[in-house]
């Protein structure tokens, strides 16, 4: 009876308005960090911190995210879910308008995401969760999109603080629609109930703690510190290593963990978490690798560069409604293999585009092409994710899901930064190798550079040595060039192997979408 009563329980207020209410504060965290991000030099400048103080900053930020996000299904069942959400809301809102700790905005913004996940989750039927989690999706990628550009006019013409001061009015009413409108659903109750009579899991809050800081770290800092040339790098990666090992073998015996990692052998939701994991390898990294392309090689300004990126976030934003209603249309593995193949092309194309002489349109459109094919993976992702899950279980689902995407994007940023740095060394050497005075290529080049600024007034001993210099700054470029395509072009490949795992997972009914109940 009480299966049936879960089964058939819908909550007081319409669906559509739930979700509108806690989009809301989600969109804005994801549009303050994306914000934050091209302003942290003028707040650096306006503190008088240095760059690598400045950083610290947002690295805080990100490690105090990173550890909400895996226990945020452990939180929202031992306080209530709602009340959870809200807490982080009020967290946000407040380290907002005091807008110097953003460690405590990081602890607040990570339980956004997961709890807004798991509310749509349970606030729609199965059969309407494929449009639910397009607008969920549709909030997480305009914000980035319209983020550059819109801190780039608000330090500009205001003040830096007023990134900070925004979030206050949408956070009050954040507060007030979700005390109003959203409610926990019975079953989340019972288990709360359930949970309040067995010792909470402190030794596992604590490892976990431990793992993803320290590994959060390594990610943030490895490439200044030059990886595993420092010490510290080196004791933070082993800590973390260990801490997780740990951790895994702790949850896996203790009655009440705070990630119940049994869940990884339902294989809808192991497979689930790798893409999550690969794709925010891939697409995490190229959103960095695309500004740091124009703007390093290109001399494009940093919100020029963040404007390339948002045609992608809009094309998103018209494809996911299309996404949400094919889904319970379609079997949802067919989408994702096209969202697949459609990124992998996209990766392609963008080897074959990427030059010293790409123009913007050339940047928008790749950025474009790839979004395109992320819509048709978002959605069917996450539907598929919850079949043979039971309903008091999706605040896990959502949280593991948040935190796998975000660990992945930290990973792939770090590679990627990293694969760029020592394949452009490499093919710098082999440039230089085949660049050997004497050749009439070369003799070529530097005569007629040496001429060109000798003509502009420098002398012959001038002349030629910025000829020599410029040779060397040709070369670099040519090599860090060579780099990005090799990378992106390694990126596309390990795209479209990622779809054959799609056979390991159940497909859902998608004319009802259903959600198997499991006990």
């Amino acid at each position: 009876m009480t299966d049936i009563q879960d089964a058939n329980w819908r909550p007081r207020f319409n669906p559509w308005l739930i979700a509108l209410t806690v989009t809301l504060a989600t969109f804005m965290e994801v549009l303050d960090t994306s914000i934050a991000n091209v302003s942290l030099p003028h707040i650096a400048g306006s503190l008088s911190a240095s760059h690598e103080e400045s950083t610290w900053v947002l690295t805080s930020y990100l490690v105090s995210n990173a550890i909400v996000l895996p226990i945020s299904a452990w939180l929202s069942t031992i306080i209530g879910r709602k009340r959870f959400y809200m807490t982080c809301v009020a967290l946000f809102t407040c380290s907002s308008f005091l807008f110097g700790l953003a460690p405590s905005q990081g602890v607040g913004g990570g339980g956004l995401q997961p709890s807004e996940q798991a509310i749509l989750a349970d606030t729609f039927p199965a059969s309407k969760r494929g449009m639910a989690f397009a607008v969920y999706g549709m909030a997480v990628v305009l914000a980035p999109a319209i983020g550059p550009t819109l801190g780039g006019w608000i330090t500009d013409n205001f003040n830096w603080r007023w990134i900070f001061y925004i979030n206050v009015p949408v956070g009050i009413l954040s507060l007030y629609l979700t005390n109003r409108l959203v409610e926990d659903p019975p079953f989340l109750k019972r288990e709360q109930a359930r949970r309040r009579s067995i010792r909470a899991d402190y030794v596992g809050l604590g490892l976990i703690t431990i793992a993803i800081a320290s590994l959060q770290i390594v990610l943030d800092k490895g490439q200044e510190a030059d990886w595993f040339s420092s010490p510290w790098i080196v004791g933070l990666t082993i800590l973390a290593a260990y801490a997780f090992v740990v951790w895994i073998k702790w949850e896996w015996h203790h009655p009440n963990p705070v990630v119940d990692i049994h869940l990884f052998k339902r294989r809808n939701f192991a497979t689930a978490m790798f893409f999550s994991l690969t794709l925010g390898m891939v697409l995490y990294g190229t959103t960095v690798m695309i500004p740091q392309f124009l703007q390093v090689m290109l001399g494009y300004a940093a919100v020029t560069s963040g404007e390339a990126l948002a045609g992608g976030g809009f094309i998103m934003i018209c494809v996911l409604p299309i996404v949400g209603m094919l889904v319970s249309r379609i079997d949802p593995r067919k989408l994702m293999a096209f969202g697949f193949v459609c990124i992998s092309v996209a990766l392609f194309y963008m080897s074959t585009r990427i030059s010293l002489t790409m123009d913007f349109r050339t940047a928008f459109l790749m950025r474009v092409y790839q979004m395109f094919g992320l819509a048709f993976i978002f959605v069917p992702q996450n539907i598929l994710a919850y079949v043979g899950v039971p309903r008091e279980k999706n605040n896990q689902i959502s949280s593991m899901n948040s935190f796998m995407r975000n660990v992945g994007g930290s990973i792939g940023i770090a590679l990627i930064t990293a694969s760029i740095s020592r394949i452009g060394q490499q093919r710098r050497n082999t440039l230089i190798a085949n660049t050997t005075p004497g050749s009439p290529a070369y003799e070529s080049l530097l005569g007629g550079l040496t001429q060109t600024l000798t003509k502009k007034g420098a002398s012959t001993a001038d002349a030629t040595r910025q000829a020599y210099g410029m040779v060397s700054g040709m070369i670099d470029r040519q090599a860090m060039t060579m780099a990005y395509v090799e990378v992106i072009s390694i990126l596309a490949v390990i795209v479209i192997c990622l779809v054959p795992f799609l056979l390991i997972m159940r497909r859902n009914k998608p004319s009802s979408g259903e959600q198997a109940i499991v006990h």
